[in-house]
């Protein structure tokens, strides 16, 4: 009976020991730079896509993901730590363990593997996740919420602009296309109506096919550091003697006709001078190019419908001699400053 209580209590004391040195281990892992300690109820960074701790069971752990790590009745074991460069976590009584490439799930069973090995009885592991930093995805451009999210699982080109709160509506809703580029390029690649691979690392997808069409090659699977890039809709300027001189938003078109333009400008007036308008086209360089159009043929069908590009602007001198130059194009050219003059955008 001695000898049994001497067993038990050597037992106990060895326990003691090693939960001290576990608890200075931790201690001293604290104090390294490399590990970030977490206080409860830690918000995650913004733009995480996912809150704290919640997250798909797919998701893969990688380097500079923060994770935080309990032992049920062991509260000496439990500690918040950063996942190094190497794909490693430092834990308390076991050294360095690969993370890096596992889910949670993994990891967790990892952990009561090794603990339970020698130093714990069926130990039960939770692994929880404070930030993600392992796989950004940056969405920009025409989306509600542009900005910096993880990819926390499998996720497609619909579902990373929906996690950035949908495509813009008006008044900047999205162009035609949109843009993703990927580091390192695409490899496999299937082409698809509606998509067109404009470089090694970039392609270009139909806003409108990809939102109507069931073509799954045209939702592609996102990648980590993918950058997905909503182009804005174009804006057309018509000025002069028309209904509803303003800025006009293109939506899906690359381009809109000189009549598709007089259209949404509620049309001439009735002292519009129709032989004396012009369309005046900004160059890349800062030049300006002005076209002379007759807009009585061009109703007429006689002369050409001319089409229009963004920032163009259409100009409907009067037929009382109102002078439409200079000032009036640089006021045109100013999309805020035209937005006030002349009604906003529509």
């Amino acid at each position: 009976m001695r000898g049994r209580t001497l067993y038990w209590s050597v037992v106990g004391i060895c326990l003691l020991l090693l939960l001290r040195t576990a608890w200075a281990y931790g201690q001293e892992q604290q104090d390294d730079p490399k590990n970030v300690q977490l206080s409860q109820g830690t918000e995650p960074q913004s733009g995480t896509a996912l809150g704290s701790g919640t997250l798909g069971p797919d998701y893969v752990i990688g380097a500079e993901d923060v994770l935080s790590l309990e032992v049920l009745n062991v509260p000496e074991l439990a500690q918040t730590v950063r996942v190094e460069n190497d794909g490693t976590i430092p834990i308390r009584l076991l050294g360095h363990v690969k993370a890096a490439g596992l889910t949670t799930a993994q990891l967790r069973a990892e952990l009561e593997s090794k603990w339970g090995e020698t130093y714990l009885e069926d130990p039960k592991v939770t692994v929880f996740i404070h930030e993600y930093h392992a796989q950004p995805i940056s969405i920009i451009g025409a989306v509600a919420k542009p900005g910096l999210y993880q990819l926390t699982g499998p996720r497609t080109l619909i579902e990373v602009i929906s996690m950035a709160g949908g495509l813009a509506t008006k008044p900047n809703p999205p162009g035609r296309f949109l843009y993703v580029t990927r580091k390192g390029g695409f490899e496999d690649l299937q082409s698809a109506e509606g998509m067109e691979q404009t470089a090694p690392d970039q392609v270009e997808i139909d806003v409108k096919q990809l939102v109507q069409s069931r073509d799954s090659a045209l939702n592609i699977k996102m990648k980590g550091f993918d950058i997905v890039s909503v182009s804005k809709a174009g804006i057309v300027y018509v000025i002069g003697a028309v209904a509803r001189p303003g800025g006009f938003v293109m939506e899906d078109r690359e381009r809109v006709t000189i009549l598709q333009a007089l259209s949404m400008a509620g049309g001439m007036s009735q002292i519009a001078k129709k032989s004396g308008a012009r369309v005046v086209r900004q160059g890349e360089n800062g030049s300006r190019e002005e076209i002379k159009v007759d807009l009585g043929k061009v109703v007429k069908g006689t002369a050409e419908d001319i089409e229009m590009a963004a920032n163009d602007i259409l100009i409907v001198p009067d037929s009382r001699g109102r002078y439409w130059g200079q000032r009036g194009v640089d006021i045109a050219v100013t999309p805020a400053t035209a937005a006030v003059i002349y009604g906003g955008l529509f």
